[in-house]
């Protein structure tokens, strides 16, 4: 699949992701190799009012929802893939006022897992804030029917 319908299609998915709407994470980039999605600055997610840093559960969010929605990277059909486990080391906070992006990849699939791995950063990818690994439990083609899956492929099927 292009970059411009794989893009489109993880906007579909976090338009379906009522967390996502509030906290305003959109698709930045997405091709083969993985997905980026950014997490807008914002006084809603600061968790120490007086130096302004974020707080580290936005960026956990941030994650997750990141390695979640990179399996639309590499699977030939959309699937729910809940979180089945995700560790998240922090190298460092973000900067106050900046925007956080997530980058995740799928390095292994499975019959039954996908593996994922990525970071968080802010203008550097090089320096990143945070590194994650996580798994993903795939549900299967026909646990994954209905609305969602109407939602993010666009009103197929």
């Amino acid at each position: 699949m292009s970059e411009k319908p794989l893009l489109e299609r993880a906007q579909r998915f976090l338009s379906a992701l009522r967390h996502c709407q509030l906290l305003g994470i959109s698709a930045h980039a997405a091709d083969a190799s993985g997905l980026t999605l950014r997490l807008p600055y914002s006084q809603a997610i600061v968790g120490n009012p007086e130096s302004g840093v974020i707080h580290g559960g936005a960026i956990t969010t941030l994650m997750d929802t990141t390695c979640g929605i990179s399996t639309i990277c590499v699977l030939p059909q959309f699937e729910i893939c809940p979180t089945l486990d995700l560790r998240i080391d922090y190298m460092h906070p973000a900067e106050p006022n900046k925007d956080v992006f997530g980058f995740a990849e799928c390095y292994r699939v499975t019959p039954n897992i996908i593996f994922t791995r990525g970071i968080a950063y802010q203008d550097d990818p090089s320096e990143p804030i945070a590194h994650v690994v996580g798994t993903f439990m795939r549900m299967g083609k026909t646990l994954s029917a209905g609305g969602i899956k109407r939602d993010v492929d666009g009103g197929k099927g």
